[in-house]
């Protein structure tokens, strides 16, 4: 089962998704995502990618998007294990299209 922690960044995200968008964002992450990625293949319609023009340091994981509705979009990337042979995800933001643009961290 893989284990996750939240950017301060998603949890003010989280707060302010409507009560059925939390629940359909759940939803997607417990039976579409989390048996995806602890298999590491990713079914179509979740449309996992990378972030276009996100520049990170040589070394670091890329940060990654995914479709949880029509216009419901989280970034996330794999951190380092926390338990041996787990991935391990850190949500970054969640809500629409509008956490592509930039704005305060």
């Amino acid at each position: 089962m893989p284990t996750f922690t939240t950017t301060a960044r998603f949890d003010r995200d989280f707060k302010k998704l409507l009560p059925q968008e939390r629940q359909r964002f759940e939803d997607t992450v417990r039976n579409k995502f989390v048996p995806d990625v602890a298999t590491g293949q990713f079914r179509p319609g979740l449309r996992v990618k990378p972030v276009q023009g996100v520049r990170l340091p040589d070394g670091r994981r890329p940060v990654m998007e995914m479709t949880w509705a029509p216009d419901g979009r989280a970034t996330w990337q794999y951190g380092d294990e926390l338990r041996e042979g787990e991935p391990h995800v850190i949500w970054r933001r969640v809500g629409g299209h509008e956490i592509f643009d930039p704005g305060p961290a």
